[in-house]
């Protein structure tokens, strides 16, 4: 498995602030929101840790994007 704690950088897809944040991957994949500490906006991340290349998939979306 990958890592157990991972420090990435990510950018927020509402203030284009950036943000540290710890990924734990002890729990495997997670779907999981924090929050902005600049625009206090909610931001969703998506985690899926892929055993096989020992890799972490990490997607970062405002979540509110519409379909229409």
């Amino acid at each position: 498995m990958a890592q157990q704690l991972s420090r990435k950088t990510i950018i927020c897809p509402h203030c284009a602030h950036p943000l540290h944040i710890e990924l734990d991957t002890t729990q495997g994949d997670q779907n999981y929101y924090e929050s902005c500490p600049n625009c206090c906006s909610d931001i969703h991340l998506n985690m899926h840790i892929d055993d096989y290349y020992q890799k972490i998939q990490l997607t970062v979306d405002a979540d509110d994007e519409q379909v229409f």
